[in-house]
């Protein structure tokens, strides 16, 4: 089913759920798969709802007011091309990464290179087993980087699950050359404290630096000691990427005491993050600028010096942001999109109940000049969809679609979908295109839906947890200018400079 209309709110209630350096391992072609995620890499993926909410779900779906299980809907102005499901790599699908025709998709267990070159038929060129959640990706010329936050028994592709409490476990970064697209190798391994949760890239010409962002220390992991205020900075050689190595860890909350500067979180502020660490940190090269988000924080930064970063400003939100996840500048670097993973990408928070203000969007300008500048609230931004409360749903990752001009976005929202927004007046954003699925069960919380929608050379591809590998295409005349806009390589969090 197709709904023509690219405006539609779900009116009825809906509820609200609970709150939320080694040998490469294997290379694997289409067939089955010979190893499966361990536990404690993968997310919780089911739980089981009230009968009144499996009810609810179900008439919903039964009166229209949202599609049917599995079912697809998108506004008029998307077309959906593609759908490439899972195959070798059974885990959890996250990051994406594009160079020339190919994009690389991150999976709990390794990832997965696609020749993007026909898109409404992408091929998969290889895929790698490499297990270690999330397995955040990014490429810079032949050298693609992988993180691993979770405790391992060694930073080989063969290691197994072991207790951070052990200090002989591994967490890091790792390093693969991508120059065969068809055999990648394993050639690095960097260990980081607390792990690499996500990774950002700050490339140089003969250097690549890696931003690690990692959190929740404890006094219990040898590795991971509090106060974790700060982030891992390593720098890798490009032509001697064996060599890579930390040669940083900014502080990037100072304060007294164990808990550094960062957010307290509660019972200081009730339903807040305490900051230890950053999640997601997005640069801007050309601007010599850093966003990041820091679980109770969102930050400016510079990076005029890469390896050591200069706070700028640092701003809270402890009525409507739960954790500061990820961030995205508008072209102009006058402004900066936080978002806010509430009930931490499990849960159903895209509903009446939550409202509008809380698991959204929140658009900053940043005013001022130099080192003076300053993030200022402007509004709050959501899918104006409710889902049903077997439906995990949040703001998530996402990017600039570019239009000189104007600031607009696509994003990733779970099993919200993906939706395509414009924020060019910063108090008054508004969707102007989206797709989604139906729910994954009408009966448990099953994890599910897009993690990151990405705009790439004139196509929106998705990476779906559950699903696979999407691929979209918008047709509308405020967004028909980016078609002409291509890069030779993207990693959304690096942002390039689209106009240069």
């Amino acid at each position: 089913m197709i709904l023509l209309n690219n405006h539609r709110t779900r009116r009825r209630r809906l509820g609200v759920a609970a709150t939320a350096a080694g040998l490469l391992a294997a290379l694997l072609t289409a067939g089955p798969a010979v190893a499966t995620p361990d536990p404690g890499d993968a997310p919780v993926t089911s739980e089981k709802v009230s009968k009144s909410e499996a009810a609810e779900a179900r008439a919903a779906i039964a009166n229209g007011e949202i599609p049917g299980q599995d079912e697809i809907v998108h506004s008029a102005n998307i077309e959906h091309l593609a759908n490439i499901p899972k195959d070798a790599l059974p885990g959890t699908n996250s990051d994406l990464a594009f160079q020339g025709k190919y994009a690389f998709a991150g999976n709990y267990d390794g990832f997965r290179i696609f020749d993007i070159s026909n898109p409404k038929a992408p091929k998969t060129v290889s895929q790698v087993l490499c297990p270690g959640s999330q397995n955040d990706i990014t490429v810079s010329g032949d050298l693609l980087f992988l993180s691993t936050d979770s405790s391992r028994s060694d930073n080989s592709c063969n290691s197994t699950t072991q207790p951070a409490t052990e200090k002989a476990s591994w967490e890091g970064m790792k390093v693969f050359d991508i120059s065969d697209k068809k055999n990648p190798k394993y050639v690095a391994a960097v260990e980081t404290a607390c792990g690499s949760h996500t990774h950002t890239l700050v490339p140089e010409r003969k250097n690549v630096y890696i931003y690690v962002s990692s959190y929740s220390p404890s006094a219990t992991f040898p590795d991971c000691q509090p106060p974790h205020d700060g982030i891992s900075i390593i720098k890798v050689p490009r032509k001697a990427p064996q060599k890579a190595a930390i040669v940083n860890f900014p502080v990037l909350f100072p304060g007294e005491g164990a808990d550094g500067g960062g957010n307290p979180g509660g019972p200081t502020n009730p339903g807040v993050s305490k900051t230890t660490g950053c999640h997601d940190i997005t640069v801007l090269p050309s601007k010599d600028l850093a966003a990041g988000a820091c679980m109770g924080d969102g930050i400016l930064f510079s990076i005029k010096d890469p390896e050591n970063p200069k706070i700028i400003d640092q701003v809270q939100d402890n009525v409507n942001f739960a954790f500061w996840h990820s961030a995205s500048f508008n072209q102009k670097a006058n402004k900066v999109v936080f978002t806010d993973e509430l009930g931490g990408g499990g849960a159903a928070t895209c509903n009446e109940t939550v409202g509008p203000n809380r698991g959204a969007d929140g658009i900053y300008d940043i005013v001022g000049k130099g080192d003076k500048r300053k993030l200022v609230f402007r509004s709050y931004f959501k899918i104006p969809r409710h889902q049903a409360d077997t439906e995990n749903c949040v703001a998530h990752n996402g990017s600039l679609i570019p239009v000189k001009g104007k600031d607009i976005m696509v994003q990733a929202w779970y099993q919200g979908g993906i939706s395509v927004w414009d924020f060019t007046n910063s108090s008054k954003p508004k969707e102007i295109a989206y797709f989604e699925r139906g729910p994954l069960s009408t009966t448990t919380m099953v994890t599910g839906g897009s993690w990151s929608a990405y705009y790439y050379n004139g196509y929106i591809y998705s990476n779906d947890i559950a699903k696979g590998f999407d691929v979209l295409k918008i047709n509308d005349r405020r967004t028909d200018p980016a078609k002409w806009n291509r890069q030779s390589e993207l990693n959304v969090q690096t942002q390039p400079d689209y106009f240069d």
